[in-house]
């Protein structure tokens, strides 16, 4: 009978030992790998709606430098909730070339639009990327007949070396690095590549 216990009780200690390690590998997984991620605003329709979730690849981008096009999560400068540039000496007519040194504890999503070295301008919502319109068929131009913020800004700016020029895809209704700066590399969380939910959006991005 003694015998009969002791199975049943180290058989229990290995399940529970079992679970635990299975749930700390997918754990891991997550922290490590994938992360799920909400779409919390309007600033990427019509690619991603409010509600949406999307699957963001936090280990690719430890093996690869980001892309023009890219929609990646990242933190953004602190004081990006209130625009905050962090050149207070910028024009008015011209994007913001330098954000804060710190960076917020808050995650954003966008689309990466311009990288180190390229100058950018936006006229009518539209990306001028080194002195060229950008194909965007992915946009909402919200900013037909200049109504949204920062729909035009004409003086170009250069990005800073390993930073990073980020739009939202909803032109006139995004906070991005128009008024708070480019974003340095090491602030980008991982790209997103997949959404989940809701199941009728199912796809790769």
């Amino acid at each position: 009978m003694s015998r009969t216990k002791d199975s049943a009780g180290s058989g229990l200690v290995e399940l529970v030992v079992i679970v635990a390690v299975a749930l700390g590998l997918a754990l891991g997984i997550q922290a490590l790998l994938v992360k799920p991620y909400r779409i919390p605003s309007e600033s990427m329709v019509p690619t991603l709606e409010v509600g949406q979730r999307v699957l963001v690849n936090r280990i690719g981008k430890r093996f690869s430098d980001p892309h023009v096009g890219d929609i990646v999560v990242f933190h953004p400068p602190l004081g990006s909730e209130s625009d905050t540039c962090g050149n207070d000496q910028l024009g008015e007519n011209q994007p913001c070339d330098r954000p804060t040194s710190r960076r917020a504890d808050i995650n954003f999503i966008k689309r990466i639009v311009a990288g180190p070295g390229d100058t950018i301008a936006v006229r009518d919502g539209h990306v001028i990327r080194n002195g060229r319109p950008q194909r965007e068929p992915y946009i909402n131009n919200t900013c037909e007949g200049d109504a949204g913020r920062g729909c035009t800004l004409a003086d170009a700016i250069r990005v800073p070396a390993g930073h990073w020029f980020m739009m939202g895809d909803n032109r006139g209704e995004s906070d991005d690095s128009r008024f708070w700066g480019p974003v340095p590399e090491g602030w980008i969380i991982g790209g997103a590549f997949a959404t989940y939910w809701p199941p009728k959006r199912l796809g790769l991005l």
